[in-house]
């Protein structure tokens, strides 16, 4: 038995929150986690004060499923198959995504991505392959992939890493060891370690919110 692979066109989907004020705004970009739609991860960034200044593109995996319990259609980033592939379709899949919302609605120059869980290997990836500048990232309960090495990783530039002290996914020893890994390739990191387990907790939305607010006063 022999394995094959070969390039095939899906369609993907992605949600949009138009800013609330007219003229270009800046673009938050979101990546949900496992099991998610996009508009989960949409409800939190629009949760975020300050958010509906901004454009709110969050864009769904291509890796739909059933949700077993509820038989709703939910989706993923990827699996360990045919990993590297995945990680090409995925970037120009999000590539295209903003080149189509970035068409249809206006926007400035201030882009930032963000994620949660398994969410947020795809917000550094997209960071770093990023043909367009990115002023920051904002990741939450999900770890640095392990393929980035610190050029790529430089390209990030700033990046707020939450933590949830009672995280059993993303532990403690992962949490340091990320936010060694972006110092030591010159990322500029704003840690946050807080009261919680593996959510998008209240504290991390008032910290985005600053971090946010920073990036485009």
């Amino acid at each position: 038995m022999e394995e094959r692979t070969l390039a095939a066109m899906t369609h993907g989907r992605y949600v949009v929150v138009p800013p609330a004020n007219h003229g270009p705004a800046p673009m938050l970009v979101g990546f949900h986690g496992y099991g998610e739609l996009a508009e989960h991860h949409a409800d939190r960034l629009r949760a975020i004060p300050g958010a509906d200044r901004w454009l709110i593109v969050s864009i769904q995996g291509l890796n739909r499923f059933y949700q077993r319990r509820t038989n709703e259609v939910v989706a993923g980033w990827m699996t360990r198959q045919n990993r590297e592939l995945a990680i090409a379709d995925n970037l120009a899949y999000v590539a295209s995504v903003l080149d189509a919302a970035s068409r249809e609605w206006a926007t400035t120059y201030t882009l930032v991505f963000t994620g949660f869980s398994q969410g947020v290997a795809m917000t550094f990836r997209a960071a770093s392959a990023s043909t367009r500048p990115v002023a920051g990232v904002v990741a939450v309960g999900g770890d640095v992939p392990p393929e980035l090495d610190a050029p790529a990783l430089r390209r990030v530039r700033t990046a707020l890493v939450c933590h949830g002290m009672r995280d059993e996914f993303y532990t403690a020893e992962i949490f340091a060891k990320d936010l060694q890994r972006l110092r030591s390739a010159g990322v500029e990191v704003r840690p946050l370690d807080f009261g919680g387990g593996h959510e998008w907790s209240d504290e991390v939305v008032r910290t985005a919110a600053d971090y946010l607010r920073a990036l485009h006063p």
